[in-house]
């Protein structure tokens, strides 16, 4: 990948964890005298004595490799913590036997009055944990992790397309676990690579809490929102953030630039902390209401190959555009897109620059809208309505923004003229 990459949330998939090193086995030289006295006549840093040692400790399951550390890590904080307040404490020891003295250690722990805040993430957690769900795709080659949201009662469920793809076919098997920690097989009732979204079935299901949808047309930069899903297999994490910035268009497939050669995300950018295996987790804005399902992350390029985490550059699917293709997959177990019929690519006033001045139309398919209201090849569309169109990536996310049927005003230079054009826009259905 290059320097900066934008890469769909890949399903999380556990890998084990690297043995430690092995403990110094050096004893102490006695050169240094500010060196910590022997544990037990063991050199610093080596285990303790066999005799002390727990027999046999439970070995950690897997994908719990990254707690461990975690934990080791608190471990550490916490023990330093403890040292530092027993050495105060020690400083002020003339004071601890003086009865008259209170300090903050004395009494009951402080209660909390009241309820969570309304609006508040605390609030908007409680109230839309009971509609995510974690899921798992098991396959010969592996599997993975990702999330969902519930939309029925009797197990409807929105994911990404690229958690479940791989069990598509019959190729693997889906595990949906609930909040409630139960699990349950599920299977798909429809998948759609263009926007990268899927329904599943969850099987032997009843009573659940469905997921309050709101609406994207209503998101502002700045907007607090909060992200919900099981990032590296932790089910149930809840991060939060804000809206950075909207129609974002984000490939994450090829780059061939034809209009239905990959998916490009009209998305939702935000800085709340999203990792693999949130895949498919709702976005919700402060009322507890689905703005976005989460799709993608921008990563910073990994020699490695490995995973991406989170850098504060995350892209969510719209859920006016979400709702709208879940529909489709419900009823049909497929779904079409608005076309305008070219094929395109970025334009550039200067042929070395990397910042594009819209977008060039290579070729007009015949038959297609544009063709039909006479837009020419060569043209450089550079607005679809009233929103800016930079390059062919945004062309093919702001079309795709739209229904099969309506009608937009496009921008566009030719010949140094700027001139604009009604289109009726078609479907991708007798291609699909």
């Amino acid at each position: 990948m290059s320097e900066n990459d934008t890469q769909i949330l890949p399903p999380y998939s556990p890998t084990p964890a690297a043995p430690p090193a092995d403990p110094p086995t050096q004893g102490y030289d006695g050169q240094d005298p500010w060196r910590a006295p022997d544990y037990h006549g063991q050199p610093p840093g080596a285990p303790p004595p066999a005799a002390e040692r727990t027999a046999d400790a439970p070995r950690p399951r897997r994908g719990v490799a990254l707690l461990g550390a975690v934990a080791l890590a608190a471990g550490l904080v916490g023990g330093g913590a403890g040292a530092a307040l027993t050495a105060g404490l020690d400083d002020n020891g003339s004071q601890s036997n003086n009865p008259s003295t209170s300090t903050s250690l004395a009494g009951a722990p402080a209660s909390v009055t009241g309820s969570a805040a309304e609006g508040s993430v605390e609030q908007v957690a409680a109230s839309v944990l009971p509609s995510v769900v974690s899921i798992e795709v098991s396959t010969q080659q592996g599997g993975g992790e990702g999330s969902g949201i519930v939309l029925s009662s009797d197990g409807l469920i929105l994911t990404n397309n690229h958690v479940v793809a791989d069990a598509a076919d019959g190729a693997g098997s889906i595990t949906v676990t609930l909040n409630d920690g139960s699990t349950h097989k599920a299977s798909i009732v429809g998948r759609d690579p263009v926007t990268d979204l899927a329904v599943i079935k969850a099987d032997g299901v009843s009573g659940l809490k469905k997921a309050t949808l709101g609406s994207s047309a209503d998101l502002q930069p700045g907007q607090a929102v909060v992200a919900i899903g099981s990032p590296l297999g932790l089910q149930g994490s809840v991060t939060s953030g804000i809206v950075s910035a909207l129609n974002r268009p984000v490939r994450t497939g090829d780059d061939t630039g034809a209009e239905s050669g990959s998916t490009v995300i009209d998305a939702v950018q935000t800085d709340a902390a999203i990792n693999p295996g949130n895949s498919g987790g709702p976005l919700v804005n402060l009322n507890g209401q689905v703005v976005g399902i989460n799709s993608a992350i921008a990563s910073l390029g990994s020699s490695s190959g490995g995973q991406s985490g989170s850098i504060g550059v995350g892209f969510s699917i719209p859920i006016d555009e979400a709702r709208t293709i879940a529909k489709q997959l419900i009823d049909s177990g497929s779904a079409v897109h608005a076309q305008l019929g070219v094929s395109v690519q970025n334009s550039s006033a200067s042929g070395s620059s990397v910042f594009s001045d819209g977008a060039a139309v290579a070729a007009v398919t015949n038959g297609g809208a544009a063709q039909k209201a006479g837009l020419p090849t060569g043209a450089v569309i550079t607005k679809v309505g009233s929103r800016t169109v930079d390059s062919a990536d945004a062309l093919i996310a702001a079309i795709r923004s739209h229904q099969p049927g309506d009608k937009v005003t496009l921008t566009y230079v030719q010949g140094g003229s700027t001139k604009t054009l009604s289109v009726t826009l078609g479907s991708d259905a007798a291609t699909s």
